[in-house]
């Protein structure tokens, strides 16, 4: 369903919870903004781009914050580093992909004045995995790969299952969940009716629909690519409590590169309205049959005025029927 009829579809949903709750103001003395039932408001559509490094580089590994100008370094360097290698042509055969001006073009080409999105550990870096999932890493090796969990690229060419899994439409590059900066499409659109949260985001128009209401999770034999979803709040904050994953789909993953498996993930999140142009995001992973501890990042999204782009994966994804013939086309050239 293209994102428009998706978006629309949500705001049905909000609107009708809306009329079944009522407006219970509950009168908090917050300076929060408050819907009109109560809760903390945090609707609006907030852009997460950052050229700040998921974990700390080598060379900032005794800093854990940066000065503003430090900052502005950072961001620049990585903004000119994208450009360069926008600008290389392609070789013969090669095709080309989206500059770095256009993936940006509604974000901030910056860098924060922490020197990475992981707060915890203090190193912020990703813990080591544990014996186990050593051990499960060899196993899948072996195994040739199979399934692949990475967001992009892929293994192979011998049909769609080797191709990473937003090649594929079935999760965004870095929309997680967590939401992650990447590329583009780096906007979060949320809804709020008493007793719900929508969290709806651009890449691949995923929508999640958050219950407040302290109903258990899914049993655990049913297992979801998103996960399944629970909220509270916490004074101003929104906990957002996820669990039965898949274990299809990686505990952890960049664009690119992931870790472990979601079977036994447990994540959690935290949304705050810290002013009116600034939500602030955490997560914490929890897997301990993966890494040896959980591990923390938080960063702020910043409100947007500007509508989600449409984006149909899907509809005229000529990326992954081009990869295959071409393929294909090989195959029966090197065909005796």
């Amino acid at each position: 369903m293209p994102a428009h009829r998706v978006v629309a579809s949500v705001v049905v949903l909000v609107a009708a919870l809306a009329g079944t709750a009522g407006a219970a103001g509950q009168g908090a003395a917050s300076e929060t903004p408050r819907t009109p039932w109560g809760d903390p408001d945090l609707q609006g559509i907030w852009e997460y781009w950052t050229f700040t490094p998921l974990q700390r580089p080598d060379d900032l590994a005794d800093r854990a914050v940066l000065t503003e100008e430090e900052a502005a370094a950072v961001g620049e360097r990585s903004r000119q580093a994208a450009l360069t290698r926008d600008s290389e042509r392609p070789a013969a055969g090669d095709t080309g992909a989206y500059g770095q001006e256009v993936w940006t073009e509604r974000s901030r080409a910056t860098a924060l004045t922490q020197a990475s999105l992981i707060v915890d550990p203090p190193d912020g870096r990703i813990p080591p995995f544990t014996a186990a999932e050593e051990r499960r890493i060899e196993e899948h090796r072996r195994a040739g790969g199979r399934p692949v969990r990475t967001r992009a690229n892929g293994i192979g060419s011998d049909g769609p299952e080797d191709r990473g899994l937003a090649e594929r439409c079935i999760v965004g590059f870095s929309t997680g969940p967590p939401l992650l900066p990447a590329g583009y499409n780096n906007n979060l659109q949320v809804f709020q009716a008493p007793g719900y949260v929508v969290l709806a985001v651009e890449m691949i128009h995923d929508v999640r629909v958050v219950p407040l209401d302290g109903r258990p999770h899914l049993p655990d034999h049913m297992r979801q690519w998103l996960g399944d979803a629970r909220g509270r709040w916490e004074g101003d904050t929104l906990v957002v409590e996820t669990t039965n994953f898949t274990d299809k789909i990686a505990s952890f993953s960049t664009t690119a590169v992931s870790w472990g498996t979601g079977g036994d993930l447990k994540l959690i999140e935290r949304f705050t309205r810290t002013d009116d142009g600034t939500l602030q995001y955490e997560f914490t992973v929890e897997n301990p049959s993966i890494f040896i501890r959980p591990f923390t990042a938080r960063y702020p999204m910043n409100r947007s005025d500007l509508p989600l782009y449409e984006y149909a994966c899907h509809e005229g994804n000529y990326g992954l029927m081009n990869i295959l013939t071409g393929a294909r086309a090989e195959d029966a050239a090197a065909a005796p």
